[in-house]
Formats: structure tokens, sequence, C-alpha cells
């Protein structure tokens, strides 16, 4: 290439790249684990100059970083992308979600979400079809100010993605105050074939936070099928990588999208569902009816709850001590059934009762909600021995009923 590109002229390039639109849009699909069909793609910069010859975003994109001129980048790369979807929807062609990356340099920017808004309005996309991505560093590097940013954009009706998980001192802290929708693993987390014990443990960690925290995951840079079938048994819901697709030009991907819109089903999905994946589905279904449910030890006076949109009080504790849960479930109840309440979950009692044959108990009590409305709730324990012990085990179900 007959122009060295360093911090000098960067600017002046990037500027006519631009105006010549010689930077162009890849698209890296996004791709569902189990099926393996196209649920999304991310939008990728490619600058391929007039002469033909392709610049690697590697060489541009760190320095466009350092010098504070990823702005203009950024947004031409979502109108870019915006104008691509529009022109299929008015063809009426499949489409999908398409995720844009954004610099934390925009948090600077008072009205980024107006603005955000107004692009994508005016080129007639729906919102729900653009994803922000923001990196991991980022929301490590800039704490409140970045999260006040990224609830800004989830306001304005956008889904969030926090990229390169686990690509730098990931902050569990910012990812649970952080309103994202969509977790992407960092491939530097995915070394050969997954065979190394602790790095498993560790993506198996990921990935368990992950889905508690009710967040998608998609594991980036994945090349290898046994990669894929570890990250199946972690339940992890989209891959990106070279086993499946590289980044390709809009035409390429145009033509993608209809060979997986008209592509049959290859197998039953639920004969080839992971472990991880069929327990998520299985606790999905069982909060449509119980939204509170606790896993509880007897024996060792223990607890953990699992609230789906915090039940009816968002002051009970989520793990601890039983006989201290019990204790604050009956400081909510009406007077006239504190007794009943504490006595029915009485720890030694089930314990006795579950010696005698007991594999299950029921209560119907009136709970005082946060809104300060009782309400009657069923509450139903169901008892077993812990399979790896002597434990004694119960599961609590619980639901307001009319």
């Amino acid at each position: 290439m007959g122009i060295e590109i360093n911090s000098y002229n960067i600017g002046a390039l990037i500027k006519t790249a631009l105006d010549n639109r010689e930077i162009k849009v890849y698209y890296q699909p996004k791709h569902n684990a189990i099926n393996g069909k196209i649920q999304g793609a991310e939008a990728l910069a490619r600058w391929q100059m007039s002469d033909g010859v392709m610049i690697s975003p590697a060489m541009f994109i760190p320095l466009l970083e350092e010098l504070g001129l990823i702005a203009e980048l950024d947004w031409y790369m979502l109108r870019e992308t915006c104008r691509f979807l529009a022109d299929e929807i008015k063809a009426n062609r499949h489409v999908v979600t398409v995720s844009v990356n954004f610099s934390r340099l925009h948090a600077k920017e008072p009205d980024f979400a107006e603005r955000l808004s107004e692009t994508v309005d005016k080129l007639g996309v729906p919102r729900r079809l653009i994803e922000i991505e923001i990196t991991e560093s980022a929301l490590a590097m800039d704490g409140a100010d970045i999260i006040k940013f990224v609830r800004s954009i989830k306001d304005a009706g956008f889904e969030i993605s926090i990229d390169d998980f686990g690509s730098g001192l990931s902050s569990l802290n910012f990812v649970k105050d952080v309103p994202a929708s969509v977790l992407k693993i960092d491939k530097s987390l995915l070394s050969g074939n997954c065979e190394d014990e602790k790095e498993r443990i560790v993506l198996e960690s990921i990935f368990d936070f992950a889905h508690r925290l009710n967040l998608i995951t998609v594991a980036e840079g994945v090349e290898t099928k046994e990669q894929l079938g570890f990250l199946r048994t972690c339940g992890c819901e989209l891959i990106q990588g070279f086993l499946f697709s590289k980044p390709m030009p809009e035409n390429d991907f145009r033509e993608a999208l209809k060979l997986a819109d008209s592509a049959p089903e290859a197998e039953d999905i639920l004969l080839t569902l992971p472990p991880a994946s069929a327990t998520q589905l299985l606790l999905n279904a069982v909060f449509k009816r119980y939204p509170l449910v606790i896993l509880s030890n007897l024996s060792r006076n223990s607890f953990y709850m699992m609230a789906y949109e915090q039940f009816s009080t968002r002051s009970c504790p989520s793990t601890g001590v039983y006989t201290e849960l019990i204790v604050h479930g009956a400081s909510t109840m009406h007077p006239d059934d504190k007794q009943l309440f504490s006595d029915t979950f009485d720890v030694q009692d089930q314990i006795t009762a579950y010696e005698n044959g007991q594999r299950e108990r029921a209560v119907v009590t009136r709970q005082l909600g946060d809104d300060g409305v009782y309400r009657r709730v069923e509450t139903t324990n169901y008892y077993m021995k812990n399979p790896a012990s002597e434990d004694i085990l119960a599961i609590t179900l619980s639901r307001a009923i009319e």
C-alpha cells in the first residue's frame, strides 16, 4: 500500500474515506448455538481504498480511538447499517437485529440518546433492530457516568450489549448495574478446544451468572466443533465466529439471510437441547405460575431464593439462614396468619415430618406487598434428600392467588 497511516494523517484520511464511502460495512452473523440459524449480526468496519486495497481495522481503529476521532466513524456505521436494514424492510426481505459498536467517548455527548433515536427513526428502522455494543473496558473505566449513559440508551428503546467480556478487568458489579440484555464472551477465554479444566470452570461460571441475570449470551471467536459442543453444555445462546461464518459484505449477508430464512429445520431442537438450556426453559415455565422459588437445605439451615420480578416484596433476602427467612416472612404476614406461617415452616417440624413420610406441605396466608396491600399467597414445600448427602432439601413454590 502506497499510503502510510499514522497519527498525523489519519484524521484527513478517514474524513476522505467517509466522504467517499470507502468504509464498508461487513456483517458477521450471530448463529443460534443449537440449530445454526442466523439470529443477529454485528456491523464491522472495513476500509477499501479507491485502488481496491483493503486496510485492516487493526491498523486504523486504535488510532482513531487514541486521537478521539472514532465518533464520526461510529455514526457513519450506524447510518450505513440503518440504510441496509431499511432497504431490506422495504423489499419485504428477512432482517435480524444488528449490533453497532459505539465508543465510550460518546458518553460525553449530552444528547447522544436523542441523536441516536433521531438517526434511526429518520431512516425508517425500528429501534428493536439496532443493538448498541459497549465494551467491558468502557464500563470499568468510566463507572457511574457510563452506567447513566447506557440507561439513557435503554430508555430510548434500544437493546444494550456488553462486548468483549473477559478481555480485561471484568467488573461483575458494573454488569449487575448496567441495564444490558446481551453479554458477549470474549474470544480470549476460548483457547484450543476448551480442554483446560480451569478455563472450563471460568466459562461455566460466567454463563451461570449471565443466565441468572437474564442476559442473552454470545460467544465470540468460535472456530472448532469442540468449542461449540462445550458452549452448548453451558447453555450459550448465540455463536459468532469462523466456525459458522466470517464477516461478509452486505450482498453476501443478504444472501445468507435469504438462505437461512428458507432453510428447513434440520432436527428437533428439543432432542439437541443442552441440559443448561433445558433447565433454563423449565425455570422460565415454572416462573409463569410460581414467581417465587426457594431452594433450602433444612439440615444445614440455609436457603437460596430466586424471585421473578421481585414477586410482591423487594426487601426479602435472597440467600442466608433459613430460620431467619421464616422470621422475616412471618413479619410480612397478616397478624392472624403469622403463627400459622411460622408453625408450618418450622425447620425441626419439617425434618420430623419428612422422616415420618411427608413429602410436601402447603399453606395459604395473607402477605403484605410493597404497595401496602395484603394478598393471599399459596406456598408449597416439596421435600427430598440431597442426592450427594443425607441432607433434607425443600423446594418452595409460591404464588399469589385470587
